[in-house]
């Protein structure tokens, strides 16, 4: 059984897109990793990276070009100064070389050594083949595969028996919901802590707690400069930020304030009217993917493009529910969203490129709905049902980003999702889960059998829907 981790789903990376940035990015450092254990990097002459299907596609758009450049660099998409990412393109495009690895300068010249190929690979949408010449003139191939939220796979079914066989499990093992609550039941703890006791099987309570320190200041900090930074989007589409005004316009206090934290304190003394609640909500998501389309850090929540949910649902409960919360309550929101969001991807995806927008704000919607309802005193068939219900609102959700891009309609759809998920953890809490007709695996199946059905041209390829019908003159 796949044993994935809340720091799997949540991972610290840079826009604007996990399976399209992040993930090819990560191969990039991996295909390093392939080469030096195989003795092979040194006599590297020359690199060629072959970007199939949908990374193809809507790849320009998605800075897949910077993001394999920059991991072929030996950057750290965790630790690079955002302001260092346009300077290392920029130089590799004017010497045409690249610092391959951080240490050996080799020949590279992007409009040459990055092909892109309509052609879509069978094993998955995003597909992406780096190839080596070496010293003596041989050549060596490796595909690599983003599969969405940044993760990166290879085919291998020769080894896979072997791999399932000594891979370690959870002391809590869980494939579905059904697992999860039967779990619960057991244990007679909450969904929380039953994931706790997972994590701590990796590591320790410290490195636990250090992590999701990391993961919720970098959400935070993310917020604040999106609520802080005016002017337009870039990539032609000319969007104007909509997160600076509204945060002005929320604003009504006149206190001073400083970084991110004093921030925080500062919005709870603002106005809590429905309206505003409301404004609140979408600024913090709109802010999130703001910074997500124009290379900034965020984390991915289960993926860049819907970065803006959990983050913003989040701040809801801290600014609005309930003023005295902790990092406890911080730490149980996001162990929570992590467990649910690896239900759906075990059991469906997480990937725009398989299964449409349904994938991505569906499914942060039903993470942050399920951690919100936790939070707010639900029991964990609560936790599910909540879960259940975001996702099924969202089933059939396209991906059609105009002009590849995600910002039209990608960004105001993390604001959609994240008031959904605020809903339907009320109706869950109002709710007795024995009364559900749909039960979360249910609706976790039916997502994936959708997104089969869906066609190709509405799975982030920029072949249908709003990328045809608004044209980029329009803009």
């Amino acid at each position: 059984m796949e044993c994935i981790s809340v720091f799997d789903m949540l991972k610290i990376g840079i826009g604007p897109s996990s399976s399209h940035t992040l993930g090819p990015w990560r191969a990039a450092e991996r295909w390093i990793t392939h080469l030096k254990t195989n003795n092979q990097f040194d006599t590297v002459k020359q690199i060629t990276v072959h970007i199939y299907g949908s990374l193809s596609l809507t790849g320009k758009g998605h800075a897949t070009d910077y993001a394999i450049m920059l991991g072929l660099s030996g950057a750290d998409p965790v630790e690079i100064p955002v302001d260092d990412i346009h300077l290392i393109v920029a130089d590799i495009k004017q010497t045409k070389k690249i610092r391959f690895g951080n240490e050996k300068s080799i020949a590279f010249d992007p409009q040459e050594h990055l092909i892109f190929h309509k052609k879509f690979l069978p094993f998955h949408a995003n597909g992406l083949k780096f190839e080596a010449t070496f010293q003596n003139g041989s050549k060596k191939t490796k595909t690599y595969y983003s599969i969405g939220g940044g993760f990166v796979v290879v085919e291998d079914r020769k080894n896979a028996k072997k791999k399932i066989e000594v891979f370690n499990t959870f002391p809590f093992p869980i494939q579905n919901g059904n697992e999860l609550l039967a779990f619960c039941a057991h244990e007679k703890k909450s969904i929380s802590e039953i994931v706790l006791q997972n994590e701590l099987s990796l590591r320790n309570s410290k490195e636990i707690d250090h992590q999701l320190k990391h993961i919720w200041n970098t959400m935070l900090e993310c917020m604040y400069i999106g609520c802080h930074t005016e002017g337009n989007l870039p990539g032609g589409l000319n969007v104007r930020r909509r997160a600076f005004d509204m945060h002005k316009n929320l604003m009504l206090t006149a206190n001073a304030y400083t970084g991110p934290e004093n921030w925080l304190q500062t919005i709870r003394q603002t106005e809590v009217k429905f309206r505003q609640i409301l404004k609140w909500v979408s600024c913090f998501a709109l802010s999130v993917n703001e910074v997500n389309a124009s290379l900034g850090r965020v984390v991915t929540a289960p993926t860049n493009g819907s970065a803006g949910v959990i983050p913003a649902v989040l701040m809801y409960y801290l600014v609005i529910e309930n003023h005295n919360a902790d990092f406890e309550h911080i730490k149980k929101f996001l162990l929570v969203a992590g467990e649910i969001g690896s239900i759906f991807k075990k059991g469906a995806t997480i990937s725009a490129a398989m299964g449409g927008c349904q994938a991505e704000i569906g499914v942060s919607s039903a993470m942050a709905a399920g951690a919100l309802t936790e939070l707010l005193g639900g029991s964990p068939e609560q936790v599910l049902m909540a879960a259940e219900i975001a996702m099924e609102h969202h089933l059939g959700l396209t991906c059609d980003p105009i002009g590849g891009l995600v910002q039209i309609p990608c960004i105001e759809r993390n604001s959609m999702g994240a008031i959904k998920a605020i809903n339907a953890a009320e109706l869950a809490l109002d709710s007795n889960p024995a009364d559900a007709k749909v039960p979360l695996d249910k609706v976790v199946q039916t997502m994936w059998e959708t997104a089969k059905d869906m066609n190709s041209k509405y799975k982030e390829t920029s072949e249908g829907g709003l990328a045809v019908g608004v044209f980029l003159s329009d803009c």
